[in-house]
């Protein structure tokens, strides 16, 4: 038996979500008793898989060709081979888009219990029950798996980054790859800017900013944070911004350091994409607005002057 992990990678980059999903699945192989596995599928190069062996895999398998397009039920396939192959007991995956459409094929396709948004090590082996986020991510359940394959996808930033070197065999991984049906026509990529999903720090705006031309004040200041820009639904909607940096329920889970929300509101769907941040800041002119709520700090008063000084003191210190 063994605990096997998905890595995933962006461009031939591992995602900083990685060391996490490594530590946790540690976590579990060394209650269980197992070895810790991690499949690796696309064209990385040799030198990306060093600094993984400081958490904890044994063997770290690797597919390399056939994963061109990002085609879930590639992907599936592949992952589903793998754990068959390696005697898997316990998957994991990222809680993110990506992972949660890729889990739910695996979970299917090997008749397994699935648990998405994952927050903390299984409460018990056997039985197996495991504390997830439920109700926008405001309150936790508990979940018994009773399957012999159990599929988890770990909320970001909800389990500690442990280093425990490991062996971390690089081993190349023989399988029945499929061809995707997926016809790619081209391929458009944002360049010099910092991976959305990937962020310590986010700047994000709302409504609140009244249109895309001023939008330059965020993006001074998230130039001056070294973070990515984000939104809320409306905001993309209206095309003011890219649909890539939608937030929310609808659009990107994420779980930034530091999130700074200006001029948004608050609505329950964009909450459910920022809630598992270590820290909101938000900044609105309406006192009752519901970000507060779940905001660390909040500044009330008018973004189009606060966000302009702001940047000016970060940028000169």
């Amino acid at each position: 038996m063994s605990v096997l992990v998905y890595i995933e990678n962006w461009d031939g980059k591992f995602k900083k979500v990685t060391n996490e999903l490594l530590s946790y699945g540690k976590q579990i192989a060394h209650e269980m008793s197992v070895p810790l596995y991690a499949i690796s599928l696309g064209n990385v190069a040799d030198q990306e898989f060093a600094p993984l062996k400081n958490y904890g895999p044994d063997k770290i398998f690797v597919v390399n060709q056939g994963f061109e397009v990002l085609d879930n039920q590639v992907y599936a396939d592949a992952i589903v081979q793998a754990v068959e192959k390696l005697d898997a007991q316990v998957v994991v995956f990222s809680q993110d888009n990506v992972g949660n459409a890729i889990a739910g094929r695996v979970a299917a396709r090997l008749k397994a219990g699935f648990v998405s948004a994952v927050a903390g090590l299984p409460l018990s082996i056997s039985p197996f029950i495991i504390k997830k986020k439920i109700y926008t991510n405001k309150v936790f359940g508990h979940v018994k798996i009773n399957s012999a394959i159990k599929v988890l996808s770990l909320s970001k930033n909800t389990f500690e980054v442990i280093e425990n070197p490991a062996a971390g065999e690089i081993v190349n991984l023989e399988l029945a790859i499929k061809t995707s049906s997926t016809n790619r026509i081209s391929v458009d990529k944002v360049t010099g800017k910092i991976l959305l999903s990937d962020a310590e720090r986010v700047v994000s705006g709302g409504r609140g900013m009244k249109g895309s031309e001023n939008w330059g004040m965020l993006e001074s200041l998230a130039q001056a944070m070294h973070a990515a820009t984000g939104c809320s639904r409306p905001v993309s909607d209206e095309g003011w911004r890219p649909h890539t940096e939608h937030i929310g329920q609808t659009g990107k889970i994420i779980a930034p350091n530091l999130y700074f929300a200006i001029g948004i509101s608050g609505a329950i769907q964009h909450i459910g994409g920022i809630s598992s941040s270590k820290c909101i800041v938000a900044i609105n002119k309406d006192p009752d607005a519901p970000i507060f709520e779940v905001a660390d700090y909040g500044i009330i008063g008018d973004a189009f002057k606060i966000v302009p000084e702001f940047t000016k003191l970060l940028q000169q210190s």
